[in-house]
Parts: structure tokens; sequence; C-alpha cells
């Protein structure tokens, strides 16, 4: 083989062996930069994936506050109310006992004496039958005569003649559900209506209600 042969032998392998170095060095710059750019790109949804779940557990964590705030608001109400309708619960017991020595004292015939009065007007029937504790009977059929006189005068001075049969029931009204006072009922039980003053602290504590709470309760309370 002649020299020039072997002399463009070797400047061809130089040349292709500088060809696959290059070629090798490119692919080594790309893969590198393909790495580096996968690796950002990793790391930055590595980041946003922390910062989402760092946010929605902010958010959770904001909701379960909310969720406890509110609870403790609610229970704190309840609370509140709890202990309000238990006082007031209490003033009406307080009440009532005040109502029950009432009615064992002298005041208590005159009551009694215009309570029924008061009935035959509301009612204004015939025949009437009047309801009544056992320990109240006596005194009942004591001022019976006086209501029914009471009644009559006042229904003339109305213009209207007025002459009612009232009768005293043999059925009495139980202590637990009376303190005092009468029922009068007509038309064979039909038409009932309490003049006790159970009944009448009902609807003063309904009717005054509003009064009471504001009386015995600031708004900040």
């Amino acid at each position: 083989m002649s020299s020039d042969s072997s002399r463009q032998i070797k400047q061809m392998v130089n040349f292709i062996m500088q060809e696959a170095h290059e070629k090798v060095n490119e692919i080594r710059i790309k893969t590198d930069h393909d790495f580096n750019l996968e690796k950002q790109n990793l790391v930055h949804a590595g980041k946003l994936k922390v910062q989402e779940e760092y946010a929605q557990k902010e958010k959770d964590l904001d909701v379960e506050q909310r969720v406890s705030r509110s609870a403790a608001v609610g229970a704190a109400r309840i609370k509140k109310m709890k202990a309000r309708d238990e006082l007031l619960e209490t003033l009406k017991k307080d009440t009532l006992e005040e109502l029950g020595a009432f009615c064992k004292s002298p005041e208590y015939a005159q009551f009694v004496r215009k309570v029924i009065v008061q009935g035959l007007i509301k009612i204004e029937e015939n025949e009437v039958e009047i309801h009544c504790r056992a320990e109240d009977r006596a005194l009942v059929a004591k001022v019976l005569p006086d209501s029914i006189g009471d009644f009559k005068l006042l229904m003339a001075e109305a213009g209207r003649a007025a002459a009612p049969r009232v009768t005293i029931s043999d059925a009495n009204l139980p202590n637990r559900m009376c303190h005092g006072g009468v029922v009068l009922s007509a038309l064979g039980g039909k038409i009932m209506l309490s003049q006790t003053v159970d009944e009448r602290l009902n609807i003063a504590y309904t009717d005054m209600m509003p009064s009471v709470r504001h009386g015995l309760f600031s708004e900040s309370t």
C-alpha cells in the first residue's frame, strides 16, 4: 500500500472519529439539558403540589375553625336560652306559689265572686255548671248567690234580662292542676271556660313575656 493511500485512510479514520466524538458530545449535552429540564419540571411540579396541599390544608383548617366557632357559639346560645327559660320557669313557679298563698287569704272569696261574674258574662248561657277544688266548695256555694246577683245587675244595666241556672259540679278540680279559682261549663261540657289562677297566670305569663324578658335580661346577657 502506498504512503498516499495510508495517509488518506488515516485522515478518513480521524474524520470519522472526530465526527463520532462531536456526535457523542452533542448527545451528552442534549441529554444533560433534557435531564436538567425534566428535573426543573419535576421540582416545579413538586413545589406546586406542596403549595396546593398547604393551601388545601389551610382551607380545611379555616373551615374546621369556623365550624368549631359556630358550634361553640351555638352551644353557648343554647346554654344561655336554657338558663333564661329555667329562670323564667322559676319565676312562674314562685308566682304560682304566691297565688296559692293568696287563695288561702281572706281576699280570696271576693276574687272567686268576681271571676264567677266574669265567667257568666263570657259564657252567657242559661244553664251553667261551676267546677272548683274540693276545699273551695263551701266558699263557692257561699259567694255564688252574690255572683249571680252581680251578673243580673250588670246585664240589666246593659238592657238585657238574664236568669241563669248555676249549679256546682260534683266533680272537683284536682289540686295538682288548679291552685284556685273556678271553671265554668255549659251545654254538657261543650263549652268550657277556665277562670282559675293557673290559667290567668299562663295568660299573663304569655302576654307579659317580652317585658319580663326585658326586665330580667339585658341585650348582652
